[in-house]
């Protein structure tokens, strides 16, 4: 499928495994998405690499990285996930580990949840972090050696740049044409696991601003389609 001949429902899948960088990835981006899938029948799970505890938001008491592990666990029962999977791997080194290693609990996480699709960032990272990137190259990594289909959440450019020029952030936008899939999206459960998520989202006005100006739109590229039986709506 081009670009320019948008997809408006996701793909049929029997499973899909959220693959996230720290803890709100799956939430402050992914969530409507995720709830999405579970609508349409789908299980749902998600494998995060890190606690998070290099955030430099810490709006609740207690330690990150054991606040962070929670408050996943809890917003995944608003998005309708099965299974939450959080490794221990230090927040703000994923760029520097081996992407075979990463891929490795990809594999096993897709396999034991019996994933047929992988949800991720899009290149780049969205919000231009690292560790995003080295999440979605994992995935990517797994994907090959499994046949899955690779999903990643994107924003319009003209979004990217409204934020960066708000806040000075560096988000990585795409143009509307190279996205696959344009949903109209309920963000009610999304909503709910965001305020799961207090640490990062209670004064997160990048994100009040970012899901303001999206409205009720997601976008998704198709990183990679599965091979032997390729993607339908």
């Amino acid at each position: 499928m081009s670009g320019q001949d948008h997809a408006v429902h996701l793909p049929d899948v029997a499973g899909v495994l959220a693959v996230c960088a720290h803890p709100d990835d799956e939430s402050f981006g992914l969530g409507a998405i995720l709830h999405a899938f579970g609508e349409r029948g789908a299980k749902s799970a998600v494998l995060c690499f890190t606690h998070g505890e290099a955030s430099t938001l810490h709006d609740v008491a207690g330690d990150l990285g054991a606040v962070r592990g929670a408050e996943l666990t809890a917003a995944g029962t608003h998005l309708g996930v099965q299974h939450v999977d959080v490794l221990d791997y230090p927040d703000g080194t994923l760029a520097a580990e081996r992407v075979e290693g990463l891929a490795a609990h990809v594999v096993g996480a897709a396999r034991d949840v019996g994933a047929d699709a992988l949800l991720v960032f899009d290149h780049g990272g969205v919000t231009g972090h690292p560790d995003h990137q080295a999440a979605t190259d994992a995935a990517i990594a797994a994907a090959d050696e499994l046949d899955l289909l690779v999903l990643a959440w994107a924003i319009p450019t003209a979004i990217a740049d409204a934020l960066n020029a708000e806040f000075g952030t560096a988000f990585v936008g795409r143009d509307p044409d190279a996205c696959d899939i344009v949903l109209d999206v309920d963000r009610s459960a999304q909503l709910a696991a965001i305020r799961c998520h207090a640490s990062q989202s209670s004064t997160n006005a990048v994100l009040r601003r970012r899901l303001e100006l999206q409205r009720n739109t997601e976008c998704l590229r198709v990183l990679r389609p599965r091979s032997a039986h390729g993607w339908s709506t």
